[in-house]
């Protein structure tokens, strides 16, 4: 019999609750159910002990832990010096490299980068590395190809090699240093569009400004959809990025302050409700270092009146902070 049910039962006859036969009906009821289900063990059994937890382990790191975030940072300090040796070699020695050593240096660091990244993503190991020397290597190969056939084609072909390969690397594996680089070949990709393809005489049409901004609108696009299937955060700064871009292009571009300030606006205020929905800093500072940048100097160059600019971003401020204020205080009322 449980001394738990006895002690209960002892309390509530001494309180005056049960009489004493009634507790002995209850015991004795009890005491035929703990048998009945003994002879059965499939029924459940009332009124038994409840087992007693086990004390929580505390974990610590162990040491395969410790030695695989050393491995990881090794990796990382690897792969950047071998990037850095490539780039100090070839910037020191460019002018008497001949053209096959241009083109085996950069092949050779390419080849490294991939393979030591599809390496660790094969044994499923390590995989923010291999993203990091998927991204690298990427930006690597589009250069040797640059190298290996110069020129207008080169860049284009470059662009278009690295694009490739980075997009294989987004589609297996999932580190932001991907999408980091997918970011920098697209934008690389819109300077030599504009430049070599679609003002390929001199590369400075009037409305070559305007024809890069449009590109980058595209490219914070593709980064807005990207952030649908991989790393959210990141993906959607990037495409504010990518619209701060597209400002600084229609800011060149002649009488192209309204687009700059419809871009710099759009971008920004698409940030700032993903914050207010999902509360990731990265969202608010962006957003307000793109309006921060790009409405005073857009308002400046059209009116250039720098005194009219400040009262009128002062005036702005004003009013943004008494709506804050107003809404705040209706929300509390409401609470």
């Amino acid at each position: 019999m449980s001394s738990r049910l006895d002690d209960e039962l002892l309390r509530l006859v001494s309180a005056g609750v049960l009489r004493q036969y009634q507790a002995d009906s209850i015991r004795d009821a009890a005491d035929a159910e703990i048998e009945a289900a003994l002879a059965d063990p499939g029924r459940p059994r009332p009124y038994a002990e409840p087992a007693t937890p086990e004390p929580a382990k505390v974990e610590r790191p162990s040491l395969a832990a410790h030695t695989s975030a050393l491995v990881e940072v090794l990796g990382y300090i690897g792969g950047a010096l071998l990037l850095g040796a490539v780039a100090l070699l070839t910037l020191a020695n460019w002018g008497e490299m001949g053209r096959a050593a241009r083109v085996s240096t950069a092949t050779t660091a390419a080849v490294v980068l991939l393979g030591a990244a599809v390496v660790l993503a094969l044994v499923r190991r390590r995989e923010q590395l291999s993203s990091a020397l998927a991204a690298l290597g990427c930006c690597v190969a589009g250069f040797a190809i640059y190298v290996a056939i110069e020129g207008p084609t080169g860049r284009v072909v470059g662009v278009a090699v690295a694009l490739g390969l980075v997009a294989a690397g987004v589609y297996w594996l999932q580190g932001p240093s991907l999408l980091v680089a997918t970011f920098g070949i697209l934008a690389v990709g819109v300077l030599v569009i504009t430049a070599d393809v679609l003002t390929p005489d001199t590369g400075a049409a009037p409305n070559s400004a305007g024809i890069a901004g449009t590109g980058f609108i595209v490219v914070a696009f593709v980064l807005a959809m990207l952030g649908l299937v991989r790393d959210q955060v990141t993906s959607w700064s990037l495409a504010g990025a990518a619209t701060f871009s597209s400002s600084v292009c229609w800011l060149v571009q002649e009488r192209g302050e309204i687009m700059a300030l419809a871009v710099g606006t759009a971008g920004p205020a698409a940030l700032l409700v993903a914050y207010g929905r999902t509360r990731r800093s990265a969202y608010l500072v962006v957003g307000c270092a793109i309006l921060l940048v790009i409405w005073p100097i857009a308002l400046f160059q059209l009116t250039r009146n720098l005194a009219g600019v400040a009262i009128g971003l002062v005036i702005a401020s004003a009013v943004l902070l008494l709506a804050v204020l107003i809404l705040s205080r209706r929300g509390g009322s409401d609470e």
